[in-house]
């Protein structure tokens, strides 16, 4: 390949400086200016100085460093093409940072051709990274460091299932939420990113989300995927481009779980 693909090296990197601009800000009042930008389906939808300039600071060493990738960002847009492109949420989860709780996080991902290839999930508050190298997951935070490994070997009926919010479920009647719902052992609310980690972690197996954009999922792929999980749209297809997403650990929990939602 004729351009250089970084090592994960360069993902913490970047990483340590959206750090640097998101923890100051959280759980503080001071320098948060909150604005709000339109979003359907939503009467509120939060963009914060933390985002801004979580952003602007990777986006500032990867212009150093690699002003021949590409950048896609929530805040900021695409610039840049090629066959390298950082795929960048500075602050995934901005309605749980106003509210105080840590299950925000910084996505940064590297598609290379157009599929996720690297990627991190960084949340300084509880000192914890989730990261995919090119070959394996990793975890590290206060319990050391280790590679994460998605659960295998279980039944729709014993997995665990979650989604962001309730919201999204009446506006796409025709997908069956409440057969899988049902299925599932139990259903929880409101994780964020941070569920997306902790089922590439083995605590949750399966993530179903309405309405993803490339930034919301793209450093998840890989995180999911080198961990032994499956990520996809509803209809089976890569996952990168968003949409109606469903992530599982166990590639028989995902057939069965896609299933129940056509059904």
């Amino acid at each position: 390949m004729a351009h250089a693909v970084p090592d994960i090296a360069f993902l913490h990197e970047l990483a340590d400086a959206a750090d640097k601009q998101t923890l100051p800000r959280f759980r503080s009042q001071l320098n948060l200016h909150v604005d709000t930008k339109p979003k359907e389906g939503y009467r509120f939808d939060p963009v914060t100085d933390a985002d801004r300039e979580a952003e602007r600071a990777i986006r500032a060493i990867i212009d150093t460093r690699y002003p021949d990738h590409s950048i896609m960002g929530e805040e900021f847009g695409i610039t840049g093409s090629g066959p390298l492109q950082w795929v960048l949420d500075p602050v995934d989860g901005t309605r749980p940072f106003l509210c105080g709780i840590p299950v925000w996080g910084t996505l940064i991902g590297l598609t290379v051709e157009g599929r996720g290839h690297l990627g991190m999930m960084s949340q300084p508050f509880t000192g914890e990274r989730f990261w995919a190298d090119g070959r394996q997951s990793w975890r590290s935070g206060p319990q050391g460091t280790a590679p994460l490994n998605t659960r295998k070997g279980l039944s729709l009926e014993g997995a665990i299932l979650h989604i962001t919010s309730p919201e999204p479920i009446a506006r796409f009647p025709e997908i069956n939420f409440a057969a899988l719902d049902d299925a599932a052992l139990m259903t929880r609310y409101g994780g964020e990113c941070y569920a997306m980690a902790m089922l590439a972690a083995g605590q949750i197996d399966l993530c179903l989300e309405y309405s993803l954009q490339p930034y919301d999922i793209v450093a998840l792929i890989p995180i999911i995927e080198q961990a032994g999980g499956i990520v996809t749209t509803l209809n089976g297809d890569r996952p990168e481009a968003g949409g109606h997403i469903l992530a599982a650990g166990c590639p028989e929990v995902h057939a069965q779980a896609l299933q129940r939602l056509h059904s």
